[in-house]
């Protein structure tokens, strides 16, 4: 018999306990318990024990109001800490290398972490004019900064349910900004989220630092939800193409990562591609 089989048959409550948080994964809102224990055939008192154990230590929440429950923070820091290792940092740094390449300025992977943006990878352009304003800028490699602000942190926010915008900003009259521009409230936020999802990319002119501007599209895994994005930053008096070119190499780059981790784009999500062609491979040539 294999490891994995004697540890199922020794420990079934570790077996139950990890198919409910990926059932819970796999569902858009918030489940019952009955239901969570028929779809999975639990017993319903072996559901609750577990459940109530997973919601001790911070893997499920509890929502008295709906008497159900959803995925904790402790598995949203699970995905992140994967998410910031090695796997998808080697699939995405040749990507990364092509667009700097391709543009000629600099691009980043970021994640969301909270409610803040944490650059996992910068990729700075061989040669160019880019290369001089890149000193003043503050998105290093570890840097966290407002997820709200940066157009990386909002192209994955623009995927993300409400549910869980509203969790990450629980203030919702009282958003950070660093330049005195920005959205101030959760309404202000929704309004431009729901425009970026919409039209497909993020954008920022001078919320993060004076002088710069940031284009971001996100990613998205096998469940069609946002797991990274590829966003590109410089100054906003010079770029070597207009910005609807920028946002083009940006999806196609953003459309080779879903690809490369199995993943996804929404139905109908503008730009989405197939990760060939397109406007990258026509700079390319220019």
């Amino acid at each position: 018999m294999s490891e994995r089989g004697t540890g199922s048959s020794t420990s079934p409550a570790v077996g139950r306990a990890l198919d409910i948080l990926l059932y819970l994964a796999g569902r858009p809102g918030l489940v019952q318990t009955a239901a969570l224990a028929r779809d999975l055939g639990i017993p319903r008192s072996s559901a609750y024990h577990i459940l109530s154990v997973l919601a001790d230590r911070g893997f499920v929440t509890y929502v008295p109001e709906e008497q159900a429950y959803g995925l904790g923070l402790a598995s949203f820091e699970i995905g992140s800490a994967y998410l910031r290792h090695e796997p998808l940092e080697r699939l995405a740094r040749p990507i990364l290398r092509d667009l700097a390449s391709q543009l000629g300025q600099t691009v980043h992977l970021g994640i969301l972490y909270g409610a803040e943006t944490v650059y996992l990878l910068k990729e700075r352009p061989a040669t160019g004019r880019s290369g001089e304003a890149d000193v003043a800028l503050v998105t290093d490699i570890g840097v966290r900064l407002p997820a709200h602000l940066t157009a990386n942190g909002r192209a994955i926010l623009a995927h993300s349910p409400e549910a869980q915008i509203r969790a990450l900003f629980p203030r919702p009259g009282n958003l950070i900004t660093r330049t005195g521009k920005g959205p101030r409230s959760l309404s202000d936020l929704l309004s431009l989220l729901a425009r970026d999802r919409e039209r497909g990319w993020s954008e920022e002119v001078e919320l993060v630092s004076e002088g710069f501007r940031s284009l971001g599209v996100a990613a998205f895994d096998h469940h069609e939800r946002p797991v990274a994005a590829l966003s590109s930053t410089w100054h906003r008096h010079y770029s070597r193409y207009d910005t609807d070119q920028v946002r083009d190499v940006l999806q196609h780059g953003a459309a080779r990562l879903t690809a490369a981790v199995s993943g996804h784009a929404p139905s109908g999500r503008p730009g989405g591609g197939d990760g060939r062609g397109g406007i990258g491979s026509r700079i390319r040539e220019t």
